[in-house]
C-alpha cells in the first residue's frame, strides 16, 4: 500500500476491512447449516452417510471458532495472511465434506463459491487467485473421486456424466466470474471511498481557511481602536516631550511602530473582509476570484463577459468554499494543458448561469473522456504531458473532486473538445482544446435581489 500526494493510502491491501468475529460469526451459521442439512438428509430422506467423519470435519471447525472467538479481542481484524488462511480452511472443510457425501452429485457443492467470493471482495489479487485455484483444484477432484451418496436400501444416486460435467463447469466458471466480478466492485467501491474522503478534506481545508479570514478580520476590527489610541496618546508625547530627547525618541518610536501595525491590521483586516465578511458577490467577482491564483503562471487567463441573452442583471451569487475550489481546480488543469491561453466564458439568464472554461491545448485524449471525473483514473500519457506536469500523476483525482464539489452545489458538468483530437494542424491561441461547460439553475446559487444590499457590517477599521 502506498500513500498518494493527499494524505490517502491507494492500493489492493483490503483484508483490513475485514474482522476475524465477522468470519466467524459466518462459520457458526455454516455449521449450523452443515448438522441441519446432515440431520434432514438421514431422518427425511434416508440417506446413509458416514457419521464419523462428519463429526470430525464439523468438528474441526466448532474448535476453530471456540478458539478464535477466546483467544482474540472482538475487534481483532485480519492480516492478508490470515484472512486467506481462513478462506482457505473453509474451502477445505467444505470440500470434504462434499467429499463424503457423493461430491459434485451433492447439489451443496455450490456453496464452495462463497469463500471465493468473499476472498475477491476483501483480499489482494494475488490471494484471491491463490483461494480460487485451490477451489478449482478442489473440485476437480470431487467430480472424479467421492463417497458415494446412498439410501438406507444401499441404492447409489448419481447424476449422468453430462450433467456431472455441466455442474463442474458451471462451478468453474463461477469460481473465476463472481472472482473477477467481486473484486472489480469492492475495488471500486474502495477508490470512491478514498477519493470522496480526498473531496472532504479539500472542501474542509477550504473551510478552514475561510474560519482564519474570519478571526483574522475579527482581530483587525476589534484592535483598531487601542492602536488609535496608542498612536494619538504618542503623538502627544512627542509634542510635550521638547527637550527631553531620549524620552522623545521612544515616543516618536511609538508612534512609528503604531502606524506599523495600522498597516500590518489593515492588511489583515482587508484579507479576513474578503473571505468572510463578504457571503456574496457578483459572479465575475466569485469567478476572479477562483481563477486568480492561476493568472500569473505564465499563462493568459482571460474573463470573458458574454452577459446576459435577456435583460436580466448579473447575479450575486453566495462564495461557497466548494464553488471557488471546483472552479479553481478547473482553471488549474486548464492551465496545466495549455498551449498559451485559457478562457473562461460567464453568461446567466433570468433562469440559469453557464460558465465555460476553454483552453488551445490538445484536449482530453478520446480514450478517457468517456470516464472524466472517475478517481484515480490511470492512462498512458505522453512525454509533452510529463514535460507540463512532471509531479502530475494522472490519477483523475483533481478533476474527481472538483465535479462532486460542483455536482453539490447543484451544478451540471460537460465535458468535451473544441475540435477533434486526430487534428494535427491545432494552432495557439484557438479555442480547440478542452472545454468545460457548467450550469447552473440561477434560484440555486445565487443571491435573492431584495437581499443583495443587505451587508453583514462593514469592517470597519478606525485608523488615526
Amino acid at each position: 500500500m502506498t500513500e498518494n500526494g493527499n494524505g490517502l493510502f491507494t492500493g489492493e491491501r483490503r483484508s483490513d476491512w475485514v474482522r476475524l468475529r465477522t468470519l466467524v460469526a459466518v462459520r457458526w451459521i455454516a455449521i449450523a447449516g452443515q448438522i441441519g442439512t446432515i440431520l434432514i438428509a438421514m431422518l427425511a430422506l434416508g440417506l446413509r452417510f458416514d457419521h464419523g467423519a462428519f463429526a470430525l470435519v464439523i468438528g474441526a471447525s466448532i474448535i476453530l471458532n471456540i478458539v478464535s472467538s477466546f483467544i482474540y479481542p472482538e475487534n481483532t481484524r485480519l492480516s492478508e495472511r490470515g484472512a486467506t488462511l481462513m478462506l482457505l480452511f473453509d474451502i477445505l472443510q467444505l470440500s470434504a465434506l462434499l467429499y463424503f457425501s457423493g461430491g459434485l452429485n451433492n447439489p451443496f457443492s455450490m456453496l464452495i463459491l462463497a469463500p471465493v467470493t468473499i476472498s475477491a471482495s476483501a483480499l489482494r489479487p494475488k490471494s484471491s487467485i491463490l483461494t480460487g485455484a485451490v477451489a478449482i483444484a478442489l473440485v476437480s477432484v470431487l467430480a472424479l473421486y467421492y463417497v458415494p451418496l446412498q439410501t438406507g436400501e444401499g441404492d447409489i444416486l448419481t447424476v449422468p456424466g453430462l450433467f456431472l460435467f455441466g455442474t463442474w463447469a458451471g462451478i468453474v466458471i463461477g469460481v473465476v466470474f463472481l472472482g473477477v466480478f467481486s473484486w472489480k466492485v469492492a475495488s471500486e467501491i474502495h477508490t470512491m471511498s478514498e477519493a470522496l474522503l480526498a473531496t472532504q478534506m479539500a472542501l474542509t481545508r477550504e473551510q478552514k481557511l475561510t474560519d482564519i479570514g474570519g478571526v483574522v478580520a475579527a482581530a483587525a476590527h476589534e484592535l483598531g481602536t487601542p492602536l488609535a489610541t496608542i498612536k494619538l496618546v504618542s503623538s502627544e508625547l512627542v509634542d510635550d516631550l521638547e527637550g527631553q530627547e531620549e524620552l522623545r525618541d521612544d515616543a516618536r518610536l511609538i508612534n512609528e511602530q503604531a502606524d506599523r501595525c495600522r498597516d500590518i491590521l489593515h492588511s489583515m483586516g482587508q484579507a479576513g473582509k474578503d473571505d468572510l465578511h463578504m457571503r456574496f458577490a457578483p459572479l465575475q467577482a466569485v469567478v476572479e476570484e477562483a481563477a486568480q491564483p492561476h493568472m500569473a503562471r505564465g499563462k493568459s487567463v482571460t474573463l470573458d463577459i458574454l452577459g446576459a441573452e435577456d435583460d436580466s442583471a448579473q447575479p450575486y451569487v453566495y462564495r461557497r468554499p466548494e464553488i471557488i475550489h471546483g472552479l479553481r481546480n478547473l482553471v488549474q488543469n486548464a492551465v496545466d494543458f495549455c498551449e498559451t491561453t485559457v478562457w473562461v466564458d460567464i453568461a446567466w439568464s433570468a433562469d440559469d448561469i453557464r460558465l465555460r472554461i476553454i483552453d488551445d491545448g490538445a484536449g482530453f485524449p478520446a480514450s478517457v473522456i468517456g470516464r472524466i471525473g472517475d478517481p484515480f483514473m490511470h492512462g498512458r500519457r505522453a512525454d509533452k504531458e510529463f514535460e507540463k506536469r512532471p509531479g502530475y500523476k494522472g490519477m483523475g483525482l483533481g478533476l474527481f473532486i472538483a465535479k462532486t464539489l460542483l455536482e453539490r452545489t447543484g451544478a451540471e458538468i460537460g465535458f468535451s473538445n473544441g475540435s477533434d483530437p486526430h487534428d494535427l494542424h491545432l494552432h495557439a491561441g484557438r479555442r480547440s482544446g478542452a472545454i468545460v461547460e457548467l450550469t447552473w439553475r440561477r434560484a440555486v446559487i445565487s443571491v435573492p435581489e431584495g437581499e443583495q444590499n443587505k451587508a453583514l457590517g462593514e469592517n470597519m477599521l478606525l485608523t488615526p
